[in-house]
């Protein structure tokens, strides 16, 4: 296959949908015309809200949602595989989907996935996150084939989840994609491991868009957006600030890592069994 160059968008996304729209295209057309092939957003690309009345006024049902319409004429006119992290997309009264969309060079929608993972958790110093209270989760794993090869869409807390990623190298996906807003605390110290022992356990691709710095609702993410070959050598990483990192990508070096260690060909079936341990009572 072809070689190709591939591009991950960092953000640090407000609470304004139009303005967020307007600076996320702009880094769309500016890696396009570097010769970005493939352009990936982070999560929440349109919107970083947490509040919960104030999101449901900013969101819209899919078939309202003017933002879809805009990247997909955008990835048209472009003529490249757009691929936005995800957008907030209203499903009822009390539920978003936290949705990613594969956008075709004809301007089609190719796939989407809603993050599977929600991520409701307690950190230390106080910083507790409810995803579940506002967004559903979705209930499917989800590749895509693009020219280069298949694909695997994530999200974020996904990527704690390594049983989906393995899912998908089994059936094909020779990239793995992790559109994020990796929290500063966690992404500090989990960040960069994880994402390398996902291509380097599955001999794939890693491309990780990331949001980074301290956003308007005052949540802190982590940044260092990333971009991994199949050995889990990092071939570009952003720091905090907002911008685009780039790298080509050889395709052969898929078949090369997963030649040099093939885990996937020795993955096996088993059954786990538990052994009660028997104790010798102690000598009164």
């Amino acid at each position: 296959m072809n070689q190709f160059d591939v591009a991950c968008i960092q953000l640090r996304t407000g609470n304004d949908v139009a303005d967020n729209i307007k600076t996320v295209t702009g880094f769309i057309r500016e890696a396009a015309a570097k010769g970005a092939d493939y352009i990936i957003t982070p999560e929440t690309s349109h919107l970083m809200e947490m509040n919960s009345k104030r999101l449901f006024a900013s969101t819209a049902h899919e078939s309202e949602e003017t933002a879809i319409q805009l990247f997909a004429d955008l990835a048209a006119e472009l003529k490249i595989w757009l691929h936005i992290g995800s957008l907030a997309i209203k499903l009822s009264d009390t539920k978003v989907a936290n949705r990613a969309y594969v956008f075709t060079p004809e301007g089609k929608i190719a796939a989407t996935y809603d993050k599977l993972h929600m991520f409701d958790v307690d950190l230390s110093g106080g910083e507790s996150y409810r995803e579940s209270k506002n967004y559903q989760p979705g209930n499917k794993a989800v590749t895509v084939d693009m020219p280069w090869g298949r694909v695997g869409l994530t999200i974020c807390y996904d990527l704690r989840f390594p049983q989906l990623y393995r899912t998908m190298a089994q059936n094909g996906a020779g990239y793995l994609t992790v559109p994020a807003a990796f929290t500063k605390n966690t992404g500090k110290d989990h960040w960069h491991i994880l994402l390398q022992a996902r291509a380097i356990e599955n001999g794939c691709f890693v491309f990780a868009p990331s949001q980074g710095g301290t956003h308007e609702n005052g949540r802190k993410t982590y940044g260092h957006s990333l971009i991994i070959s199949p050995w889990g050598d990092i071939l570009a990483e952003a720091g905090e600030d907002p911008g685009i990192i780039m790298a080509k990508i050889d395709p052969a070096l898929i078949v090369e890592a997963r030649t040099r260690i093939a885990a996937l060909q020795h993955d096996r079936q088993f059954d786990l069994v538990h052994e009660e341990a028997v104790l010798e009572a102690k000598a009164s």
